[in-house]
């Protein structure tokens, strides 16, 4: 069995405009144009049971508009997906209450396009309500071609955070830090508490003896198995998973096992 913890589709009214601007900026070819009918189609062929569906309020205007949409494609059995709250948004408290009132299992914050630091104080209370009302919490991490120069998650920003919302159950994409992970193997890598990093992105871009050093210290069983799609293939991320020195329970718990437990599946 195979979840992908981190897969990103749109609404289909604004999914081609979205797509094409961040190919634009990216340079990435992605592997859907944004639907989620395309999506599905890739979760097939590339073998996948279930996905989280991770959505950005990129504006305070948006998080409702697209925590509706979540809500809508939460009903597919296959789709786990989430909400998202934007931190200047003047009801982003009582938006994460209805987050955990229509039954979604967790937040996505990006904050290369959200306009803040991971480990702003201002921003701490949103976690803390997150905590409280059991959301997990996903961060981008790294590296994003959105901010090239200010990168707004770096490891040791990532640190502070986990150290001051301890409760919090935070999951960080890329390993921690994409393009950072010397960084996140110094920094992250081995810190107690509900402390996640996904595989999303990493084909391609990490050397599978660093990939592992990260696992090894971090600990299998809080690793979760990821693309990026349209960005990434789950097939060529799990292609990586699969051919690092681990044992096959600690593959499991990475291609499954980990999300089930976090989602409560």
């Amino acid at each position: 069995m195979k979840i992908d913890f981190h897969v990103h589709a749109f609404n289909e009214k604004v999914a081609e405009k979205a797509i094409a601007k961040l190919e634009a900026v990216s340079g990435f070819t992605p592997y859907t144009r944004g639907l989620i009918s395309q999506t599905m189609d890739c979760m097939d062929r590339w073998n996948i049971d279930k996905f989280v569906l991770l959505p950005i309020a990129t504006k305070p205007t948006q998080q409702k508009v697209i925590n509706d949409w979540s809500f809508e494609q939460n009903k597919n059995d296959r789709i786990i997906a989430f909400g998202s709250v934007h931190p200047d948004a003047e009801d982003a408290f009582e938006e994460l209450e209805r987050i955990k009132a229509m039954g979604l299992k967790g937040v996505k914050f990006h904050p290369d396009y959200q306009g803040f630091e991971i480990d702003e104080e201002r921003v701490y209370p949103l976690y803390r309500k997150c905590a409280e009302l059991g959301l997990i919490v996903v961060f981008h991490a790294g590296w994003d071609c959105i901010s090239p120069d200010y990168i707004h998650v770096m490891p040791e920003m990532s640190a502070r955070a986990h150290k001051a919302v301890p409760e919090m159950k935070m999951v960080l994409a890329h390993l921690g830090g994409n393009l950072r992970w010397e960084s996140v193997y110094e920094h992250l890598a081995g810190l107690d508490g509900e402390l996640y990093f996904d595989t999303s992105m990493l084909a391609g871009h990490i050397s599978p003896e660093l990939m592992l050093k990260i696992i090894k210290k971090h600990g299998a069983d809080r690793i979760l198995f990821a693309s990026d799609c349209p960005w990434g293939s789950s097939e060529s991320n799990a292609q990586l998973v699969e051919s690092l020195s681990l044992t096959d329970e600690e593959k499991e718990m990475i291609f499954h096992k980990n999300a089930e437990r976090l989602l409560g599946l």
